[in-house]
């Protein structure tokens, strides 16, 4: 999958399995609009799911009320870094990353999201 457009909604993220275990699907909340992404998570006390902010290569956690898991993707929708954040943090831009997802921390690596993961992306309305 190139590169796209990505409008404000929602949709599902599908993380491949590894090694033949089956995929989990996720409900996502894409941002893809300025507004959408300065918004992301601000003011929340919780998510079902994750938000994919889009186009971005960094996030911050000021004026958020929860630790976050974010994970870094390529154009390609790679998983090229995943940290966790606790409120108040900056993080640092990454140059290859294109897109950043944002869950409650701890729902990634539930989730097999790691390093070298592959992702996929459904919208709702496609």
């Amino acid at each position: 999958m190139g590169w796209r457009r990505w409008r404000d909604g929602a949709g599902t993220l599908v993380v491949e399995g590894r090694g033949g275990s089956g995929s989990v699907r996720v409900p996502l909340e894409i941002a893809g609009s300025y507004r959408g992404r300065a918004k992301g998570l601000l003011g929340r006390d919780s998510i079902d799911g994750a938000m994919l902010l889009t186009p971005a290569n960094s996030v911050h956690t000021f004026r958020m009320r929860m630790p976050i898991d974010v994970a870094y993707l390529d154009r390609r929708l790679n998983v090229i870094a995943v940290r966790t954040m606790r409120p108040g943090r900056l993080g640092l831009p990454r140059v290859r990353s294109r897109m950043v997802l944002e869950a409650a921390a701890g729902a990634m690596a539930g989730w097999g999201l790691r390093v070298g993961a592959r992702v996929r992306v459904e919208i709702a309305d496609e």
